[in-house]
């Protein structure tokens, strides 16, 4: 049974820094790709940042400068460090594990965390 637990969501002042962790257990999880994303009310969920099963990242334009997305596979742990935080920044923030196998797209979700930066 495959589990992404997220945690660190919270309440912030702008300009405020928050770390987000996603622990993921029932899969191989160095061999995954893992992201964040995050879905503001009335909005569509976007991707926030990615990193790759070799370490490579991407991230969106909003939050270049700012987030930096990290993992530890010895922990099975992808984090998301969030510096700078903006008011535009407040939305549910997801974690997904993601890989392709033999054709096969597997793709796992976590429940999410909130997080809500005041202005």
């Amino acid at each position: 049974q495959v589990q992404l637990l997220e945690s660190g969501g919270g309440l912030v002042q702008a300009g405020g820094s928050l770390r987000l962790s996603c622990a993921a257990s029932g899969i191989i999880f160095s061999r995954y790709a893992m992201g964040w994303y995050r879905q503001a009310p009335g909005k569509q969920r976007e991707l926030v940042a990615s990193i790759t099963s070799g370490g490579s990242t991407n991230y969106a334009d909003s939050v270049k400068g700012r987030f930096t997305i990290s993992r530890d596979n010895a922990k099975n742990t992808v984090y998301l460090q969030m510096n700078s935080l903006k008011p535009e920044d407040t939305a549910v923030y997801y974690c997904n594990a993601n890989r392709v196998l033999v054709g096969l797209n597997y793709d796992y979700w976590g429940q999410g965390t909130q997080v809500t930066v005041s202005s």
